[in-house]
């Protein structure tokens, strides 16, 4: 795959950075693209300007390439941030074969109806609306490849998708539309070579599910491992490697899925 290209949102931590860690390693140049600043509507520390520099300094090295990898900060809420980005990454290396939205929040603690209404809308904006926004802007970069085309869309679901999770009920619903939209693009983009897929996680040891945590009074993210059939909890690299083989030539098969990574959650 060397000489591919991809965008990755959500790129400083978590299943983000270990999404570009995995591209990287397999010849993809990578613009990893985060927000890169705390949320005032978000009650939990988000990825900092040093968390993203961290990563393209530690995948540049990697590669042993100092142009393989490049930081962007741009919020998944923004449309002509995005856009941009999208630009950047054509202008720097010739055109754009996979974006894949790793973005993303959680909020609750509370019944649906008890949640701050800021909070509602800071979890569906970027959860879901950052990767339709992302969508938006990065298909018609697929689409400027020449045919044969093999661009990939790539999105991080959750289990969340597809359980019902008391006091993240919003959460829950901007997954269920992830899955929902992947479906749509898998169908929409149906012959022109490009595919639409996502992973579903279960517990993975990330912020995410450290702020869950601390949602539901629990000790730490560990708790969580009880609940997945094989006892422990997920890595980013798991997820990361499964985005990975999607984003690949062996995937061509595949399109409109949401691929369950979830350790038997969801049995």
């Amino acid at each position: 795959m060397t000489g591919r290209v991809a965008l990755v949102t959500g790129a400083a931590r978590g299943i983000g950075a270990a999404t570009v860690r995995a591209l990287v390693t397999e010849g993809w140049s990578v613009l990893a693209v985060d927000r890169a600043t705390d949320d005032p509507d978000l009650p939990y520390p988000m990825a900092s300007r040093a968390d993203l520099d961290r990563v393209v300094s530690e995948n540049c090295s990697r590669a042993g390439d100092s142009g393989r990898v490049q930081g962007y900060v741009a919020d998944v809420r923004d449309h002509a941030a995005l856009a941009s980005a999208v630009a950047e990454a054509e202008r720097r290396w010739g055109g754009l074969d996979a974006a894949i939205a790793c973005a993303g929040v959680i909020a609750g603690g509370v019944p649906l109806w008890q949640m701050p209404t800021s909070q509602q809308q800071a979890v569906l904006d970027i959860d879901l609306g950052g990767v339709i926004t992302l969508a938006a802007v990065s298909i018609p970069a697929l689409l400027r490849r020449p045919e044969p085309r093999s661009g990939r869309f790539l999105a991080i679901a959750s289990s969340a998708a597809t359980r019902g999770m008391p006091m993240l009920a919003t959460y829950c619903a901007a997954k269920a539309g992830v899955a929902g939209l992947i479906r749509a693009l898998g169908a929409e983009l149906g012959g022109t070579g490009i595919t639409a897929n996502a992973v579903s996680p279960g517990s993975t040891d990330s912020p995410i599910l450290a702020e869950s945590a601390r949602l539901y009074g629990l000790p730490d993210a560990q708790s969580f491992a009880v609940q997945q059939p094989f006892g422990r909890l997920l890595h980013p690299d798991e997820i990361a490697a499964t985005l990975l083989f999607l984003a690949g030539s062996a995937s061509t098969g595949i399109t409109g899925a949401v691929l369950p990574v979830d350790g038997g959650l969801s049995l």
